[in-house]
């Protein structure tokens, strides 16, 4: 096992290093942009941005909860502390603000078809309370509770934890002991949320071409494109990230192998880090707005500022 801890030590450095400075810039591109929204609530009238702002509210926690203990456990090659409680809230809290990641981002690919091809739809406030507001409540709410029970609750034996892994070993008690939910949370709050995001990404982009050529721009095609592009490529970053994992989880299950099994905990189960790492980055090109402020406010600061000399008679 030693052996093994010092193999792995050079990878921990190289991802300690990279993790740490792509989490710094991104926390402060985090902070600006909910200090954009604070400053111009005029944007969280268009519903696309408040689907973006729940998006970056669970990155930002994934940035300054998860990511520490991750950024910690690379720096040591070890968990500490070597509790139980610490990896059960570890784990809860990685799991938790996965699932609502991908199944918010699932969410709003389903919505985003709304909003292009019938945006009166949600102009009632039942059916926008119904429609919109309630499946996002229920994408970040859901994983809470399904967690707390098969994570936090649920009766573990203590010797399963390694605290050599990242995360403990990624062991849920339920994985080992009780198959039913273990199929249920990969097939569920993994599996299917990507599924949607690629059918609804297909089908959006069908639409989108289908109905420029039936309506020869009849609608505002610039909106569409723009909603269109920004849902793409939050999209190609969760899939980018997440098909990797579940092709390695789904080979793991036909044809359980030691060297995959490694080759995914050193490598493909870390590339998932990346959404939370990068979104704030790509919010320079989702939020046009948003990217127009900053640069005000930087040419402000660059700007030199006049010295008035005063001649005393």
């Amino acid at each position: 096992m030693e052996a093994k801890i010092q193999s792995i030590r050079p990878i921990h450095r190289i991802k300690f290093f990279m993790f740490l400075s792509l989490q710094i810039p991104a926390s402060i591109l985090s902070f600006l942009i909910f200090i954009f929204f604070l400053k111009n609530p005029n944007h969280l009238r268009k519903l696309q941005n408040q689907a973006l702002l729940v998006l970056f509210v669970i990155n930002f926690i994934q940035l300054s909860v998860n990511m520490p203990m991750v950024i910690h456990f690379l720096r040591f090659s070890r968990v500490i502390p070597s509790t139980g409680a610490y990896c059960r809230f570890w784990m809860f809290a990685e799991s938790t603000l996965d699932a609502a990641n991908a199944i918010t981002v699932a969410v709003m690919a389903i919505q985003r078809h709304t909003l292009i091809f019938q945006p009166t739809m949600l102009r009632a406030l039942t059916k926008r309370c119904v429609y919109y507001y309630f499946p996002l409540l229920l994408s970040t709410v859901y994983p809470v509770i399904f967690y707390l029970a098969t994570v936090v609750f649920y009766p573990c034996d203590p010797s399963q934890w390694n605290f050599t892994l990242n995360m403990c070993g990624d062991s849920t008690c339920y994985f080992s002991d009780n198959p039913i939910p273990a199929t249920f949370d990969w097939i569920v709050n993994t599996g299917l949320p990507i599924f949607v995001i690629i059918l609804a990404n297909l089908g959006l982009m069908i639409r989108v071409i289908r109905q420029k050529a039936r309506r020869r721009q009849a609608l505002p095609w610039a909106k569409q494109r723009r909603m269109t592009i920004q849902l793409m490529s939050i999209s190609s970053l969760y899939l980018v990230t997440w098909i990797p994992s579940i092709t390695t989880g789904l080979m793991q299950q036909i044809n359980a192998s030691e060297y995959i099994y490694e080759f995914q905990e050193d490598y493909i189960s870390d590339l998932t880090y990346f959404i939370c790492l990068l979104l704030p980055a790509m919010s320079l090109g989702l939020l046009p707005d948003f990217t127009k402020w900053i640069w005000k406010h930087f040419r402000r600061l660059q700007r030199p500022t006049n010295v008035v000399r005063t001649t005393v008679l």
